[in-house]
C-alpha cells in the first residue's frame, strides 16, 4: 500500500548555505597602532567673543572690477583677555577655512552698501591669505537686524580702541618725562663732580713740597759765606791771649 502522506525529502545543499548563527567566542582583537587624544587649539582660547552672526563674505577684485565670494559662515568679533585688541574673524561654515583675518582698528569704518540695505562695506589690512593685503569687504547678512548690529558693534569696538591708544600714548609720554627729568638730575650731580678739580696724588705731593719750601728761608751761596766770615774773627779772637 502506498501512503497517502507525502515524502519529505531533504536536500543537502539547503542545509550547507543556511547561513549560521554568530557566536560570540569571548575573544578581544586589540588595535594594531594606539592613537592618542589631542588637543585641537583654534587660537582662540585666550579670546572672548562679543559678536557671533552667520553671513556671506565678498571681496572686491581690482584686476576683475567685481565682487568675488569668499565664503559663507560666521563672522565673529574676538577680544583678547589681556592685550584688549579686537579682531574680525570669519570661517567658512563647512570647511573652517579662514575668508577674514583682521584687526578692528581706530580709523575702520562701516558703510552701507548702495542698493542692500542688508549688505554694508569696509576697508582692511587682512591677514587671512597669511600676508597682509589691503582689501574692500562686502557682507551680506539674512536680515536687516543682523546688519545693523553688526554695524553698530564694529563702530563701538573701533572708537573704543582709539580711547584705549590716546590713553597708551599718555601713559608712554608720561613715563618718557618722567625717565628725563631723573635724567636731568643725575646731569647736574655731573656737572657739580666736574667743576670740583679733580688733584692727583703726585700733584697733592708736589704742592707739599712747596709748602715746605716757602717756610724755610732761603739763603744765597754769597750770603753764606759772609756770615762764615763773619764768624770766623770772633773765634779767631777767642784764642788770641790777652796782651
Amino acid at each position: 500500500m502506498s501512503s497517502s502522506e507525502p515524502e519529505q525529502s531533504h536536500r543537502p545543499e539547503e542545509e550547507e548555505t543556511a547561513p549560521a548563527e554568530d557566536e560570540d567566542t569571548g575573544a578581544q582583537v586589540a588595535p594594531i597602532v594606539r592613537l592618542e587624544e589631542v588637543a585641537v587649539t583654534t587660537g582662540e582660547e585666550e579670546e572672548e567673543s562679543i559678536l557671533d552672526l552667520k553671513a556671506k563674505l565678498y571681496r572686491f577684485d581690482k584686476d576683475g572690477n567685481q565682487w568675488k565670494e569668499r565664503g559663507a559662515g560666521t563672522v565673529k568679533l574676538l577680544k583678547h583677555k589681556e592685550s584688549g585688541k579686537v579682531r574680525l574673524v570669519m570661517r567658512q561654515s563647512k570647511t573652517l577655512k579662514i575668508c577674514a583675518n583682521h584687526l578692528v582698528i581706530p580709523t575702520m569704518t562701516v558703510q552701507e552698501h548702495a542698493g542692500n540695505d542688508k549688505s554694508c562695506v569696509w576697508h582692511a589690512a587682512d591677514f587671512a591669505d597669511g600676508e597682509l593685503k589691503n582689501e574692500l569687504f562686502c557682507i551680506r547678512f539674512a536680515s536687516l537686524e543682523n546688519c545693523r548690529t553688526f554695524m553698530a558693534t564694529v563702530q563701538e569696538v573701533a572708537e573704543t580702541q582709539g580711547k584705549k591708544e590716546d590713553n597708551e600714548d599718555a601713559s608712554d609720554t608720561a613715563g618718557l618725562l618722567e625717565t628725563l627729568s631723573v635724567g636731568d638730575g643725575k646731569t647736574e650731580e655731573g656737572k657739580e663732580q666736574e667743576e670740583k678739580p679733580v688733584v692727583a696724588k703726585e700733584d697733592k705731593q708736589a704742592v707739599g713740597e712747596g709748602k715746605e719750601q716757602e717756610e724755610k728761608p732761603v739763603v744765597a751761596k754769597e750770603d753764606k759765606q759772609a756770615v762764615g766770615d763773619h764768624a770766623k774773627p770772633e773765634a779767631e779772637n777767642k784764642d788770641e791771649p790777652a796782651s
